[in-house]
Parts: structure tokens; C-alpha cells; sequence
């Protein structure tokens, strides 16, 4: 096949032969015969000016730092780019499948019963949901007697403080979920899992709480990329 110069792709997508357009190569070949570019272009589905829908979505990828990057920022952040064809309703596109993804991958790692019995399931069901995150989510997890997943709260989203994350917070959702126990979760965007001076500070007042309220704090997970620690599993708590 002859290559084509980079100046023949400047036309628009549907002048394209049809066996090049990224829609057309999905439905004839699949999803994975196209590049990340080409299945956000899908998405993107038009260019702008002498840009093409792909040229549109390779500068995305490439302002953002590549896909898992992509895969942390919200509707601002895209936003926020400046790129010329990407407004509103694209940044808003983008977002949703980033999301969907996300819950994708939660549900897949999740088990039918949700009963937790280590730090490494809990990790295993959290990681999908908090590993690209750019900012830090804090959530307290409610637990029946048997160690049953009842529900997930967030308690506070952005950075992590003492006067945002409050034992009040924490154990009004356990009180009014029924929790007989509470597994503390939250990500750290920087990438490492080590808790820090802060975070053990804070587990320790949870623990204490915890003691006084008779509905134990049986673990604090942290996660940070693919990484995880576990309070439990250092003595911590």
C-alpha cells in the first residue's frame, strides 16, 4: 500500500477512503485494529478548521501526556486545553467515557457477594475506581457483621484535611447505614502509597472514634496508582 504525506490527511474524515475512516475500520475490522487516537477521534467525531476529528483527538492525547493521563482529567481539565475543537459538548463526550470506562473496570473487579476479608480485595474492587484520579477522594466503606460490603460514601473530595474529614462525617454514615464496622479508603494522586504524618493522625482519630461508637475501623487502604498500602497490614492501626 502507498503512504500517503501527512498533508492528505488535513482533509476532513469523510473524504477519506472509507477503508481509513476510523468509524468504517471499527465496524469492518474491530475496535482493536485502531489506534487510541483513532477511537477518540470516534468520539470527537468532527475537526475543526483544516483539522480532522484525528488530528483533533491526537492533540488531546498528546496535550494530556498520553491516554492514562487522559484517563485523570475531568470535564474542566479538558476543557481548560484550549484546543481548538473541543468544546463543550466534546470535553463533556470525552469525560463520560472516561467514566464509563472507569465503572467498567470497578464493576469487573467486583465479586458477586462483596464480602472483604483483606486489604487486597478491598484494593482490588477501589483501584479501577481511584487509580488516575488527579485529586484525592476520601470514602468510608460500610460493613455488615459478616464483613458484606453494605455500601461506599465519599466523605470528602480535593485535598484531604482534618476539617473536611471529621469523625462526625464518618461515623453519621455508619450510624445511618447500620455499619457493625468501617473501612477507611482514600487515593493519593502523587503516586505514593505511604500513608503520611497526616494520614495517620487522622486513622488514629477514626480509630478512637471507632472504639467509642462500638463499630470498629477494621482497615485504612490507600491508593496510589496500581500501588496500594494497607494499615492493617502494617500494624498501623
Amino acid at each position: 500500500m502507498k503512504i500517503r504525506d501527512n498533508s492528505y490527511y488535513r482533509m476532513p474524515i469523510t473524504e477519506w477512503p472509507e477503508s481509513e475512516r476510523p468509524r468504517e475500520k471499527l465496524m469492518q475490522y474491530g475496535p482493536t485494529k485502531l489506534s487510541e487516537a483513532e477511537l477518540l477521534a470516534i468520539l470527537i467525531r468532527s475537526g475543526a478548521g483544516s483539522k480532522s476529528a484525528l488530528d483533533v483527538a491526537r492533540e488531546l492525547i498528546g496535550r494530556a501526556g498520553g491516554l492514562s493521563r487522559l484517563a485523570r482529567l475531568d470535564y474542566n481539565d479538558i476543557l481548560q486545553f484550549g484546543i481548538k475543537g473541543v468544546g463543550k459538548t466534546k470535553a463533556v463526550t470525552v469525560a463520560a467515557a472516561i467514566q464509563l470506562a472507569r465503572r467498567l473496570q470497578v464493576e469487573e473487579s467486583s465479586t458477586d457477594d462483596k464480602i472483604l476479608r483483606s486489604s487486597a480485595e478491598v484494593a482490588k474492587l477501589y483501584t479501577p475506581r481511584l487509580c488516575d484520579l488527579n485529586k484525592e477522594i476520601f470514602m468510608v466503606l460500610l460493613l455488615a457483621s459478616n464483613n458484606r460490603l453494605i455500601k461506599d460514601c465519599i466523605i470528602s473530595e480535593g485535598v484531604l484535611n482534618a476539617s473536611v474529614v471529621t469523625p462526625r462525617e464518618v461515623f453519621r454514615e455508619a450510624v445511618m447505614g447500620m455499619a457493625a464496622a468501617v473501612i477507611l479508603v482514600h487515593n493519593h494522586p502523587s503516586g505514593n502509597p505511604e500513608p503520611s504524618r497526616e494520614d495517620i493522625q487522622l486513622t488514629r482519630q477514626m480509630v478512637e472514634s471507632g472504639k467509642m461508637m462500638n463499630i470498629p475501623v477494621l482497615d485504612h487502604i490507600i491508593i496510589a496508582g496500581n500501588r496500594y498500602s494497607s494499615f492493617a497490614d502494617k500494624g498501623l492501626l
